[in-house]
């Protein structure tokens, strides 16, 4: 599958990674017309795209995946020729609390993504995923593999599985051109404030408590989250439709290492780490291989994880107003008040 993107639709793109790729793309490659399509829920902040929005670029619809007839109507006029699938509920602590968002938006809502794609004849639509659908790895374990079979260990894992296979099903029941990446964990710039990374980055910056789940000897795959937009990207571009390709990162420190290196970075004490009951059916290692990635893209990591928090712990440093706003709340209007979609 190899053709020029030149009509890009992507869900969940005020997001984290959505934004992320955003930029990334129209940094890099430049002559794409983008739409963003984002329902701005907890984790959507417009913000994140701010640099972008009044580029003729990119589009933005606040909409809700689950709105059939609103993302028909942004099909119908945008007429992408890719589709990249962002948008998911993901923080596997609110899935515990409450599954049902999960299935709605990771399920139901791929699942009209699928069939707007084949109804607008989509040349390619690539269904971002995660690692946690492997369900976790016993120490020595050798790394999953895209042909493994799935063990998700909790709701949010289990509703990404289903999205999986759902989009799977319509390549071999439609001959639909999609593929599946599963990703390690992403960390970087504009990451909410409730995952690990950032979490521990924003409360030492504020002297306060870094929580960490039991032993904190947990183990991640960590990746810098523009080097998952550059492999995204060159899928889109050169992967096999059908295909699930792992995406990893080659660094695998325990969570309070990472805790530790930050603490070090901003010059903060150790006793702000805090020892917390751990997560119920909490995984304890991922790992993935991604060979498949490499030989068909010649895809290779460029950021280590120590260079990566280096840069990842400046931007917050140098950001504390975003983050500020994030953790009081204001970002969900903020941003939104200054901005007139263009329609």
């Amino acid at each position: 599958m190899t053709f020029k993107v030149q009509r890009m639709l992507v869900t969940g793109g005020a997001g984290f990674i959505g934004s992320n790729f955003i930029a990334h793309v129209l940094e890099k490659y430049g002559a794409v017309r983008m739409v963003c399509v984002d329902k701005l829920g907890y984790a959507g902040n417009l913000e994140n795209l701010s640099g972008f929005l009044k580029s003729e670029a990119l589009g933005f619809e606040k909409l809700d995946i689950c709105n059939e007839a609103g993302m028909r109507t942004v099909f119908e006029r945008e007429r992408p020729d890719t589709v990249v699938h962002f948008a998911a509920e993901s923080h596997v602590d609110r899935s515990i609390m409450s599954a049902r968002p999960f299935v709605e938006s990771n399920i139901l809502g791929t699942q009209i993504l699928l069939d707007l794609c084949r109804q607008f004849q989509v040349q390619c639509m690539l269904h971002v995923s995660t690692d946690e659908v492997y369900g976790a790895l016993s120490p020595g374990q050798a790394a999953s593999l895209e042909t493994d079979s799935l063990d998700p260990t909790n709701p949010y894992s289990a509703s990404k599985a289903s999205s999986d296979l759902m989009v799977l099903s319509y390549v071999k029941t439609h001959d639909f051109p999609a593929l599946v990446t599963r990703c390690s964990n992403n960390y970087g710039p504009y990451q909410f404030p409730e995952k690990f990374i950032p979490l521990a980055i924003t409360n030492a910056i504020e002297d306060k408590p870094i929580p960490i789940y039991g032993d904190g000897l947990q183990v991640r795959d960590w990746i810098f989250v523009r080097d998952h937009c550059e492999a995204i990207w060159r899928l889109i571009t050169h992967g096999k439709t059908g295909e699930i390709y792992n995406i990893g990162g080659h660094n695998q420190p325990t969570n309070i290492e990472i805790a530790r290196q930050i603490l070090t970075m901003l010059g903060k004490p150790e006793s702000l780490l805090e020892h917390i009951k751990d997560r119920p059916a909490h995984d304890r290692r991922y790992n993935l291989d991604d060979a498949k990635l490499m030989a068909e893209t010649a895809f290779k990591e460029r950021v280590s994880v120590a260079e990566g928090l280096r840069h990842t712990v400046a931007w917050y440093v140098k950001n504390e107003p975003w983050w500020r706003r994030v953790k009081s709340g204001e970002y969900q209007t903020y941003y939104e008040r200054q901005y007139v979609s263009r329609k």
